[in-house]
């Protein structure tokens, strides 16, 4: 029997959707060096592109849900806009060049300003669209997995940090059971924020205990398999670093490279 069939973490990755077969690491190596050069761009051409780019390749790459595509070509402008807008509204006048827009009494809205903070919402829609290559199609285990084999993160720390993964739905199991239960009990009924307050008081101490004895089971298990004992362990599912993963790092550089070659933003002149 396989370990994709053992292991309930393993998934199998869509056809057609590449992003899914890549290494963790490689998605999160291609895009780093963009995302840190982003902090110190100051124009719109050299994010949007980038956000062009990231858009092209999650399209391409990842699993389109209904939440993916609402966040896309929702979620992110909208928030870029109202970063954008904010930061326009707090930019000195005086130290952003231009033509007026907005006047209300001594204080004005300039074209400058108005770049500026357009730069800094399109800036950061860039960086978290970049986020997104790795965030939609990873999953945590299989970046600890991957690590550990490839950065060689000592297993006590990386199985560590597993298992802190794996506590997240369990603790969503035992809140929707301890709802359940209170529910069929009739326990904190009623409406009203006092009621919410009296019910999600009441599943505090059930869900400690829950969580408690979760930990005291997996300690258990970890020490009976020697968890710590030994400097390295084998591993039961491998996450490998592959040729395609190398080729996706070297061409996301490349074509970073061309862009930020093309358009360097540090040559645009600044507002003043």
């Amino acid at each position: 029997m396989t370990a994709a069939v053992l292991d309930p973490w393993v998934t199998e990755a869509p056809r057609g959707r590449f992003l899914f077969a890549l290494n963790p690491l490689a998605k999160l190596a291609a895009p780093v060096p963009a995302m840190l050069v982003l902090i110190f761009a100051r124009d719109l051409a050299t994010p949007a592109s980038f956000i062009a780019l990231a858009y092209l390749i999650v399209l391409a790459g990842a699993r389109l849900t209904r939440g993916l595509m609402l966040g896309l070509f929702v979620v992110l402008p909208v928030g870029a806009a109202i970063v954008g807008l904010g930061m326009a509204l707090w930019t000195d006048p005086g130290r952003a060049a231009g033509a007026a827009i907005l006047t209300i009494g001594g204080w004005s809205l300039t074209q400058g300003a108005l770049l500026i903070g357009l730069a800094t919402g399109v800036r950061l829609a860039a960086i978290v669209a970049l986020a997104l290559i790795a965030g939609v199609t990873t999953n945590g285990p299989d970046l600890v997995r991957s690590m550990v084999q490839q950065l060689r993160v000592p297993y006590r720390i990386g199985y560590t940090a597993l298992a802190a993964f794996r506590f997240v739905p369990r603790f969503g199991y035992e809140l929707d059971v301890i709802r359940q239960a209170h529910r069929v009990r009739g326990a904190h009924g009623g409406r009203g924020p006092f009621a919410a307050i009296a019910r999600w008081w009441g599943y505090i101490v059930p869900l400690l205990a829950g969580a408690i004895r979760h930990a005291e089971r997996v300690a258990l298990a970890m020490d009976a398999r020697a968890f710590g004992a030994h400097p390295d362990r084998t591993e039961r599912h491998l996450v490998p670093w592959r040729v395609r993963d190398t080729v996706f790092v070297l061409a996301f550089w490349a074509v970073s490279a061309a862009i930020l070659w093309y358009f360097f933003p540090w040559a645009a002149p600044a507002a003043s």
